[in-house]
């Protein structure tokens, strides 16, 4: 006989938060509101609760400043509803693979007091589904002491490991409210160029890496008359459905996940979440399985396509913070550039405009003070901006540096080889 649920209010459930809690928060389109409101309103009540989460959508309210010494926040990937965070000292960064968070958890270097999750309502069975984000939230489910989950008939049930019986869930609270909507905005006529010279090293039989935004919405977008495209990625959204729509998607030439497109999270729009739920061919699945690079190495021509904030010339890939100011994170970048590489017929591509918003080279000499390197100049291989396609895998210092300012922006170029003369004796 299956268990019948038996639901509180949000705010009896959060009474399970004690002080100097370790709180974990379902990610990026899964955060759950009801219950950070509701936790954030008991503020007089608790002090030291420590909030860990990696990217979540959504207001973070528990980073105010008035909540200093009550709340704080250990961000293992920052959006933008973080970075002001970063900046008032409510929150760290903790850098790290997105393939090894789920360790972090299971492995105990930071055991869990409480997971607060969002989870779509009981099977027949009394199983939940983690929906758009398992992430390395499955992994905060069964490594935490107590479980707080809102249920939320929007949240899509996905087939895949996300799937957690309401025996296991200490608190349940019924709460109805839309998810997320991510809309991409279209692409620029620089990220149009951009997608284009990408979408022209896309093979047929390619098996495709890609995150969120315009440029991987512009790349998507070329490939309609691709075939036999297979997805294996940390994520997807919008354009993907919209490119499986064209027939150019049917994971037919995977040799594991045959058949199956895979990913740990979504973000997108209802389009994205309706098409996953209850969709037998997408798997959810743990981080640690997605961004394995013995698992993404198997499949054919894997194509990963990933941003970064700046390139030196001589490949080294700045891609989680813009000096020492954190923007984004480590993620699974390299996770999946490296399994590109060890991939047969694989390519590793890294994608940015040429320039920022101000008109600064986006190719520099050499990175800002405090920068971070998330790829180093050793995985780079494909670095591509709207003036052209720059191979780096097997060329020298002096060679890529060469190559990469041949796709700045003409007009730094100049600046840029008198930076190489100055570096690079001549031979």
């Amino acid at each position: 006989m299956p268990i019948e649920p038996q639901y509180i209010s949000a705010d009896e459930a959060v009474l399970l938060i004690k002080s100097r809690d370790r709180v974990f928060i379902h990610s990026v389109a899964a955060a759950p509101v009801v219950l950070i409101e509701a936790m954030v309103a008991r503020s007089q009540e608790l002090s030291g609760v420590e909030l860990i989460h990696l990217h979540t959508e959504g207001p973070t309210p528990y980073t105010d400043p008035k909540y200093r010494g009550i709340f704080h926040t250990t961000a293992l990937f920052t959006g933008a509803n973080m970075r002001a965070a970063h900046a008032t000292g409510m929150a760290d960064y903790l850098p790290i693979f997105l393939s090894e968070v789920p360790n972090l958890f299971r492995g105990g270097i930071l055991p869990l007091d409480v997971a607060m999750l969002m989870v779509s309502p009981p099977d027949e069975h009394g199983y939940c589904s983690l929906g758009t984000s398992v992430d390395a939230s499955l992994a905060a489910a069964e490594s935490t002491k107590l479980i707080i989950a809102q249920v939320n008939p929007k949240m899509p049930q996905t087939r895949g490991d996300g799937y957690l019986h309401i025996s296991k869930i200490d608190a349940l609270v019924w709460h109805e409210t839309p998810l997320y909507q991510m809309h991409v905005q279209p692409p620029t006529p620089t990220e149009v160029t951009i997608g284009r010279f990408i979408a022209n090293l896309v093979e047929d039989g390619a098996t495709l890496q890609m995150g969120i935004g315009s440029i991987p919405d512009a790349v998507l977008s070329q490939l309609t008359h691709h075939r036999h495209l297979g997805i294996h990625t940390e994520m997807f959204s919008d354009g993907v459905v919209n490119l499986y729509a064209t027939g150019a998607i049917d994971n037919s030439l995977k040799r594991i996940d045959r058949g199956k497109i895979v990913a740990g999270f979504i973000m997108g729009t209802d389009l994205t979440y309706n098409f996953v739920n209850r969709n037998p061919m997408v798997r959810m699945r743990d981080i640690a399985y997605v961004n394995d690079t013995s698992i993404i190495r198997q499949n054919p021509k894997v194509t990963a396509i990933n941003s970064c904030i700046e390139v030196d010339l001589t490949g080294q890939i700045v891609s989680d913070s813009i000096g020492t100011r954190i923007y984004s994170g480590v993620g699974g970048q390299l996770d999946f550039l490296r399994g590109a590489a060890l991939s047969e017929g694989g390519k590793p591509i890294i994608a940015l405009p040429s320039t920022t918003s101000k008109g600064e080279s986006r190719i520099v000499p050499y990175i800002k003070e405090g920068a971070g390197v998330v790829t180093t100049r050793a995985h780079a291989h494909y670095v591509v901006t709207e003036f052209g396609v720059a191979y780096l895998y097997g060329k020298t210092l002096r060679q890529r540096a060469h190559a990469l300012a041949a796709i700045a922006h003409p007009q730094h170029r100049e600046a840029l080889e008198i930076a190489i003369h100055a570096r690079f004796v001549e031979p």
